[in-house]
């Protein structure tokens, strides 16, 4: 059975220093300056966190990988804890300048520019948690990721049903998540949904199906998305409120 390398092994000059945090100070000639940086005292070597000066904005964690030489981040917003931007490198010093711009409160884009590692997920930073604005955030990541380089043949017919859900007024206005690569939607933002309605499912063999189950397609299977997504409007209570935060 094969073991992780000692943390020791795979970063000498992090265990040099003592912590992730301090190795983090000493990168980019101390570009965070005075910014809070912590690691944990249960794996100093490997996680670290920083602080953001913007109330909108989780601390940037930052960890280091186990089976070789890399970190990732992540960074959140506070109302659902998804992340905005994260991403992976074996460069610290971009770790470091990443993390100095995030506690800066520059935007997202400048942070990317700061250190082009960063992935940004799509979502937008939404100040006081409107409901709506998360609700149009997470449609806006949802639709970049399914535009990515696609890996499987058939992501081509995911993202077409999800650009024609999205088309939907009805909706659009409903908060989406996915689940097993299956379109649903709720009445509330995470952390707590209410799952409302039919499900979408984007097939193989380049047909939409409609299901109330997470895996099923007993509502219909059709030939075009906008038959799929005209049922699954059909299917949808009637009285339907706008989106509340779920917390």
């Amino acid at each position: 059975m094969s073991t992780s390398p000692d943390p020791d092994v795979l970063y000498p000059d992090v265990a040099a220093c003592g912590s992730l945090a301090t190795a983090l100070r000493a990168e980019t000639e101390g570009c965070l300056g005075s910014v809070p940086v912590t690691s944990p005292d249960s794996a100093p070597l490997l996680h670290a966190a920083v602080e953001s000066t913007v109330p909108y904005r989780e601390p940037l964690q930052i960890s280091a990988w186990l089976h070789e030489r890399r970190w990732s981040i992540r960074g959140e917003e506070p109302f659902q804890r998804m992340a905005l931007i994260d991403g992976r490198t074996d460069d610290l010093a971009e770790v470091a300048r990443a993390a100095r711009a995030w506690y800066d409160g520059a935007s997202l884009d400048d942070i990317r520019r700061a250190a082009p590692f960063v992935h940004l997920t799509g979502r937008f930073e939404v100040s006081d948690g409107d409901p709506a604005r998360l609700t149009e955030s997470e449609w806006q990541s949802m639709r970049k990721e399914a535009g990515r380089e696609l890996e499987y043949a058939w992501q081509g017919t995911y993202q077409t049903m999800i650009e024609a859900a999205h088309t939907e007024p009805a909706l659009r206005a409903l908060y989406p998540f996915t689940s097993h690569w299956v379109l649903r939607f709720s009445t509330a933002t995470r952390p707590r949904l209410a799952v409302v309605g039919p499900c979408l499912t984007a097939n193989s063999d380049n047909t939409y199906g409609v299901g109330r189950g997470i895996i099923g397609q007993d509502l219909g299977r059709f030939a075009t998305v906008h038959e799929a997504v005209a049922l699954a409007v059909r299917q949808l209570p009637s009285g339907l409120g706008p989106v509340v935060f779920g917390g």
